[in-house]
């Protein structure tokens, strides 16, 4: 949004220069690897279980969301997700037609998430907290160049929540 500058004399319009455009690529929305029947079966069987002690403490609006949950799962895991375009601008990343600018953004770093390579993105809004963009054929060498002149490159340290969902993934796997 150009911004004007009033003078005594004349009138100033400000013009910020056009974005351009540093690095492109295709990729899914979001990291997918599909799910066996087994997964499910075992998914289901928990779910059972937990619906059937909430049904004798009637807590009919717990089993909703349990159920619904599971929905929510099973649909995740089976339904691939549609392809999305990145780019990575002088004003920040790009995703669709969404921009996440860069003053809204701290940190960055790479993660292995179901075998998939993706570039995680701190930002200082509440919602979202975290971006998480799968890199598909993009190379993490030229990315890091690119995302290292705007953004520090450090992963935070893990959470109590973190370490917490990381021995339950450890201690009950559903694979």
């Amino acid at each position: 949004m150009p911004s004007t500058l009033k003078n005594n004399t004349s009138e100033v319009t400000l013009v910020p220069p056009p974005a351009k455009q540093l690095l492109a690529w295709k990729a899914p929305s979001r990291p997918f690897k599909k799910k066996d029947r087994e997964y499910f079966t075992t998914i289901a069987a928990i779910v059972f279980l937990l619906v059937v002690i909430l049904f004798f403490l009637k807590e009919w609006i717990l089993i909703g969301v349990i159920v619904s949950l599971m929905f929510l799962t099973y649909a995740l895991g089976t339904v691939a997700p549609g392809n999305e375009d990145y780019k990575i601008t002088t004003r920040g990343v790009v995703v669709g037609e969404r921009l996440y600018p860069w003053n809204q953004l701290t940190q960055f770093w790479f993660e292995d998430q179901a075998g998939i390579k993706v570039l995680s993105i701190a930002t200082i809004l509440n919602f979202p907290g975290q971006l998480h963009f799968v890199l598909g054929e993009m190379e993490q060498t030229k990315v890091k160049q690119v995302v290292e002149k705007y953004l520090i490159f450090d992963k935070p340290k893990p959470t109590a929540v973190d370490k917490a969902t990381e021995w339950l993934k450890k201690k009950f796997p559903l694979e």
